[in-house]
């Protein structure tokens, strides 16, 4: 009996042991689909997003009427390297920064 049941376990460790080399790239290929699902739903979209937002924000001139990302409409009254003078009021302006400002509006909405 012994014998027998010596000669299944050995039987069934050769197999295994031979599918193991496939097996192994075989369970990294979910992962592997996953990172690519991963990186087309959710990480090109939001770089996609990004690049846009710098290209905005460096093409904004005085003139533009803009909303920060505080919610704040106004027109943009002077341009500095890394800050903004937003008027949101007449005689009442504001100093942003220019990442702060999240969208260009059409002409007119101020």
């Amino acid at each position: 009996m012994n014998d027998l049941l010596s000669f299944f376990i050995s039987d069934a460790a050769a197999q295994t042991a031979g599918a193991s080399g496939s097996s192994s790239i075989m369970s990294l290929l979910p992962m592997i689909l996953l990172f690519v699902v991963f990186y087309f739903l959710l990480i090109r979209p939001q770089q996609k997003r990004q690049k846009e937002h710098r290209n905005m924000v460096g093409g904004l001139s005085k003139g533009d009427e803009v909303v920060t990302m505080g919610g704040v409409l106004g027109k943009i009254t002077q341009v500095d390297e890394n800050f903004l003078t937003v008027e949101i009021a007449q005689g009442t302006e504001i100093r942003v920064q220019r990442m702060s400002v999240q969208a260009m509006m059409p002409k007119g909405t101020y």
